[in-house]
């Protein structure tokens, strides 16, 4: 599972889950699937009503039709649960290693249930209408018509619920691959992220169904819900989009620093150039408020309350302004001009902001000399970024003449590789061959809780020189993460500033990131039977050779795997992802073309124009 990606103990097993585990989990679900079938299916026989008056009140609050309403709020309230479940999980696994199973830790339960409300949700928005609910709708029967954000939320749950199986067989072929972008771990991720999308697809179905004459007038609280729904929605997706910087966040990264400033980017300039292009003005700012308080409420309930380790989070402000000043001067319904330009400044000016905030809240402080590299990449990565936004934009307004044509859909494709290029090209590490580290360890208190401080001489003397980062790390000792960046005393010889632990199930290493070198040395790693792996003592005046990060973070990883059978696993997962993302863009399409090239926007306008009175009724 998801949590098994910080997982490690020397007395919880080590590969996939007890078979009675999986039996139990399975029963669960599919028990819980016949219950959702059942009322489903009674509500369309009209032998259930229950559904239809949940609806009914869900459509008269918020303005919108029944189908709609009742399933977006329901999968907005499974996300937050999801959200929630995914950060106190990935500190429990940070402080205190594997579970004895993967229902022993009660975080597992919200990131389950939330998963599976989401698909809930979508199966509701698709037997809930009673008439054809817009004219995207896909027609099942010649009396059902299924709204397409209903189906594309079902497809994100579905993608991301796929992947808890997957994962557990993934584990038992490769072992626990500890780490936040396992393959399966990014289809769990990626598909409560990418289901904001289809909650936001739902939102416009419901907009384009509502007559926009001859029906009743919202009251002025409707109006308010809709747009606050709107940005709210918007705001979720800029957390699911920045979940892919979780490792950054606690501060045990498997990957280069330069990684987190184009995920940064990517995640703004995607979600921010989304808000602001569907919702009007000050919609990027709302976004990101949601987005500080959401996270902000996450990060004390489990820091703070529950006692783990804290997750830190990028700021956005500066690059929500950015988006707000870019569209005074250019009018966002202007195609895909507004969401590159957006997105070069997010890449650049809001990387700079972000290298800012970085030395304030981020455990690993981005150094200066990183920033000329980091913009020359995140600009780019903006630039597809607002690309990818301005499409998702265009379509949930219905603008035709954006999305459907080929140059229009082909633009955005062209930003997903380019992110994904982007990402492949800073990804990969090395290791410098002979390079090396001896400790000095002077105890501070004795057992059972070990600690020392340390004095380290790295061999050759130059080798952190201009690191990105140079660490020694302590985590999964039942205790909250230590991080330590260590003091320069002279060229080549460093120092802790804090106690380090050095007992029980701590495990312990110096870590160091410099360009593409990525590599570590263990200090001290307890005995791990189930690996199996021995013992690696903290011991004084003994050099030990830098090795692969890899190797000691994923000490529980199997090495022995054939090549082939990795890359067939990967390319699996690969496929399923690639599908998933080619449905969501045909959905978008979808919608999009309903309006059958009614709704368009001027070519080019210096500031934003007022909407007219039809397209108030579909956008606000």
């Amino acid at each position: 599972m998801l949590s098994t990606a910080f997982a490690a103990s020397s007395a919880a097993p080590a590969g996939g889950a007890a078979i009675g585990q999986v039996i139990l989990a399975s029963s669960a679900a599919a028990i819980l699937t016949v219950a959702l079938l059942v009322l489903g299916l009674g509500h369309r026989s009209g032998r259930i009503t229950l559904l239809g008056r949940a609806a009914a009140v869900a459509g008269r609050v918020g303005g919108l039709p029944g189908w709609a309403a009742l399933p977006a709020g329901v999968a907005s309230v499974s996300l937050i649960s999801a959200a929630f479940g995914l950060y106190w999980d990935v500190s429990l696994h940070i402080d205190n290693g594997r579970d004895p199973g993967p229902l022993a830790n009660p975080a597992h339960y919200f990131i389950l249930l939330g998963l599976f409300g989401i698909f809930s949700a979508g199966w509701l928005a698709i037997v809930l209408p009673e008439k054809r609910p817009g004219p995207a709708a896909l027609r099942l029967t010649p009396s059902w018509d299924v709204p397409v954000g209903g189906i594309l939320l079902m497809s994100c749950a579905t993608f991301a619920l796929t992947g808890f199986p997957l994962d557990d067989i993934w584990h038992r072929l490769f072992g626990q691959d500890v780490t936040l972008w396992g393959p399966t771990h990014l289809m769990m991720l990626g598909g409560a992220a990418f289901s904001l999308l289809a909650i936001l697809a739902l939102l416009s179905e419901g907009r384009l169904a509502r007559p926009r004459s001859g029906g009743p007038q919202l009251s002025a609280g409707a109006r308010r819900i809709r747009a606050l729904r709107t940005i709210n929605a918007c705001g979720g997706l800029l957390v699911g989009l920045s979940i892919f910087q979780g490792e950054f966040d606690f501060g045990v990264p498997q990957f280069r620093l330069l990684c987190q400033p184009l995920l940064i980017a990517a995640a703004a300039s995607i979600a921010l150039v989304v808000a602001r292009t569907l919702a009007g003005r000050g919609a990027a700012l709302g976004t990101v408020l949601f987005f500080l308080v959401l996270r902000g409420v996450l990060t004390l309930l489990v820091g703070p309350v529950l006692g783990e380790s804290t997750a830190h989070f990028p700021l956005y402000v500066a690059e929500a302004a950015i988006v707000e000043l870019v569209a005074l001067r250019l009018d966002p319904r202007s195609g895909y001009r507004f969401g590159a330009l957006a997105g070069a400044l997010c890449g650049s000016a809001g990387v700079l902001a972000e290298w800012a905030w970085a030395q304030v809240w981020m455990p690993l402080p981005w150094p200066a000399h990183l920033l000329p590299q980091a913009i020359l990449l995140a600009v780019p990565v903006g630039i597809a970024g607002g690309v990818v936004g301005s499409f998702v934009g265009a379509a949930l307004r219905l603008r035709t003449d954006v999305v459907v044509a080929r140059r229009g859909w082909g633009a955005a494709l062209a930003g997903v590789v380019a992110i994904a290029a982007a990402l492949a090209f800073v990804i990969p590490t090395t290791v410098s061959t002979g390079a090396s580290a001896r400790a000095v360890v002077r105890p501070i208190s004795p057992a059972p809780h070990r600690t020392a401080g340390m004095t380290l001489r790295l061999e050759p003397a130059t080798v952190a020189d201009h690191d990105d980062w140079l660490t020694v790390t302590a985590w999964q000792g039942h205790d909250r993460l230590v991080v330590d960046r260590l003091r320069r005393v002279r060229e080549g010889i460093y120092a802790t500033t804090q106690p380090i632990p050095v007992g029980r199930s701590w495990k312990t290493l110096l870590r160091l990131q410099r360009g593409r070198t990525l590599m570590s040395v263990a200090i001290y790693l307890p005995d791990d039977p189930a690996i199996p792996a021995r013992a690696v003592p903290a011991l004084s005046g003994v050099d030990r050779p830098f090795v692969a990060d890899h190797l000691i973070l994923q000490r529980e990883r199997k090495h022995d795997v054939p090549l082939w059978l990795w890359s067939a696993a990967g390319l699996v997962v690969l496929s399923i992802t690639c599908v998933l993302l080619a449905l969501l863009g045909w959905g978008l399409v979808r919608l999009a073309s309903a309006t059958g090239g009614a709704t368009r926007a001027p070519r080019q306008a210096r500031a934003p124009r007022p909407l007219t009175e039809p397209a108030k009724e579909v956008i606000a």
